[in-house]
Order: C-alpha cells, then structure tokens, then sequence
C-alpha cells in the first residue's frame, strides 16, 4: 500500500483545497485508488452523483485521473474518475497519441463520500482488463486531480509537476512505482 499527497501546480494559487492524498493499493488483478480532498466545500464545484457510466470531458471539471504504464512501455491508460460517478478511460501508444476506450468492462466501480469538508471518492481498476501485462508486472503510475472552483477556475494537482504548465501526460510525471503481485 502506498500513501501519497498530490501538490497543487505552482500556478494553481487560488484553490479552496488544503489538501489531496490518495491511497494506491494492488491486489492481484485489482488496483484500489482512494482520493482524499481537504476543501472549503462550498467553495468547491463538484458534480452530483449518477449512475456509473461512461463520461466524456471529464477533466473540464473535478475530477481524479490515474495514468498506468508498463515500467518499460511508452505505452499508457488514462482513467478519468468523477465525483459524479462517471468515467472515461483512454488508451495511448506514446505521449497524448490515443484513443478513448469504450469498454463498459473497464467500469472502475466508483464510490463517493462527502464529509463536511471531506470529500472522498474510491475506485477499482481491473488491470487484466488492460492486458495480462498490466496484471503482473511492475508499473508506473501518475496520480492527479483537477479541481474546479465555484468561479470556474480550474487547479491542477498531481505527484510531481516537471513542467511549467499543467501535464499530467508527461512520463516524468508518473512518480510512483508499483512492484508486481
């Protein structure tokens, strides 16, 4: 199990959150991802809860992203996670070059909590959906959020931020290493 705090993008000053940790467990084929957000609630703008169900443009808006790679693939899998409960997930060959995956299997099962001023959603990812690889080999990943405010404005979370602008695509971006099973 591994716990990490995502950090805002330097350009990202005016955010209501005081904090995103995530929590990333592998068990066997299954990869667990539980998002924590510290906010001002209402300042926060979140989607309300639907059926799960495959989403488009998610990242407009809040929601959690998760980036898999194989340690030695340029090859990845992009998953889009909303508060709304729906998702997206996308397949790319090398960096921003894919497609999106319709593949109702893919469906990561998302639950979404709010407490307060805590606002929690989990998700299961069925890596030997991705492929046989993807369920016993190591792997690299990146975490990230985007969040958008009341006011529309968007800020940008994520393990680590190599560049100036906002990428959560960018293979030095995909900071945590997950052994096999």
């Amino acid at each position: 199990m591994h716990r990490v705090e995502l950090a805002p993008h330097p350009d990202s000053s005016h955010t209501p959150v005081r904090g995103i940790g995530v929590v990333v467990e592998r068990a066997g084929h299954e990869l667990a991802l539980s998002y924590r957000i510290e906010s001002d609630m209402v300042r926060l703008r979140v989607p309300d809860e639907s059926a799960s169900r495959i989403g488009r443009e998610l990242w407009k808006h809040t929601c959690c992203e998760c980036f898999i790679a194989l340690e030695s693939d340029l090859a990845y899998h992009e998953f889009n996670l909303s508060f709304s409960r729906e998702w997206a997930a996308y397949a790319f060959t090398n960096y921003r070059e894919g497609a999106p995956l319709v593949d109702e299997t893919l469906d990561p099962r998302i639950v979404v909590r709010r407490f307060g001023d805590r606002l929690e959603l989990d998700a299961s990812i069925a890596l030997d959906r991705l492929s046989p690889r993807h369920a016993s080999s190591a792997l690299v990943m990146g975490l990230s959020a985007v969040i958008e405010d009341t006011e529309g404005r968007l800020s940008y979370w994520a393990l680590t931020h190599p560049a100036a602008k906002p990428d959560f695509h960018r293979r030095d971006a995909f900071a945590l290493e997950l052994m096999p099973p």
